[in-house]
């Protein structure tokens, strides 16, 4: 694309707090209660977290992203809430409107993955209205000042296959990119069940993240019908840390909205995890 495109996204454009607060007062003031600037970081491949609003998944994903070092360059891989023809939409240049002033798109970055992903292609319109990618970029410019960002909408009908080669395009385009990358695979856990029978099934998928098994993952939330809503963009973020040579993951917080409201007849599960 020749043109910078200004993204002003749902989750704050509308006027009203959908996820975290409109205001750049408002919202370094709750991103620093969330997060904890005192944690141990480390320098991870990937990192798994959740995309609620704030009040409920914030908590994990404050813990997540406050121990891992953020680089200056993001993927981050977005749960499919919307279908759009595209197995993969990246967003392949322009800025990424946010209250803590605008991301810019790594346009190379982005260009090394579509150049080796046939699947992929440049297109802003998937993103306009995804808040599983909108969630992440405050923590992220919360931890890392000179950000910029690689936007990737997965697909929901996205196979096992689809996300290898997702995978494969990451691992090329990383190492032709030779700087430091991380992965942000973007979701959510069980949805609208009780809190006994989420973390049942909930822990069923973090224990294949936890052992690195990416082809587990998939089988696992396909086979129990674990209604984790990114479980193909955390698939791909587990076969393509797991290529760049990770050899360890960590679960980092997990609770569910039951933890925030009280109510654990009907819950949201949420957890954070980092790949190193």
């Amino acid at each position: 694309m020749n043109k910078k495109i200004m993204f002003r996204h749902a989750a704050y454009n509308r006027g009203v707090n959908k996820f975290y607060p409109s205001t750049k007062s408002e919202l370094l003031n709750t991103l620093g209660d969330l997060t904890n600037s005192q944690a141990q970081k480390i320098k991870a491949l990937a990192v798994v977290s959740p995309h609620a609003g704030y009040i409920y998944s914030g908590p994990v994903a404050g813990a997540v992203f406050s121990s891992v070092e953020v680089p200056e360059t993001v993927i981050i891989l977005g749960a499919p809430h919307n279908d759009f023809r595209p197995r993969f939409s990246i967003m392949a240049d322009g800025l990424w409107g946010s209250p803590l002033g605008d991301v810019p798109i790594n346009a190379g970055l982005a260009e090394l993955i579509i150049k080796n992903c046939p699947l992929a292609e440049a297109s802003d319109t998937p993103h306009e209205d995804e808040h599983s990618l909108e969630v992440q970029v405050p923590f992220l410019q919360f931890f890392q000042k000179n950000l910029s960002l690689v936007p990737v909408h997965v697909n929901f009908r996205s196979s096992f296959n689809d996300l290898q080669e997702l995978a494969r395009a990451i691992v090329r385009a990383e190492r032709e990119f030779g700087q430091q990358v991380l992965i942000v695979a973007s979701t959510d856990m069980s949805h609208y069940i009780d809190q006994d029978s989420a973390r049942t099934l909930d822990f069923m998928a973090i224990d294949k993240i936890l052992a690195l098994d990416g082809r587990g993952l998939f089988d696992t939330v396909r086979t129990n019908r674990i209604s984790m809503c990114g479980f193909q963009p955390t698939t791909a973020a587990v076969l393509a840390a797991k290529d760049l040579g990770a050899r360890k993951a960590d679960l980092v917080k997990y609770q569910t909205s039951g933890d925030v409201t009280g109510d654990r007849s009907q819950v949201v599960g949420y957890a954070g995890l980092r790949i190193y």
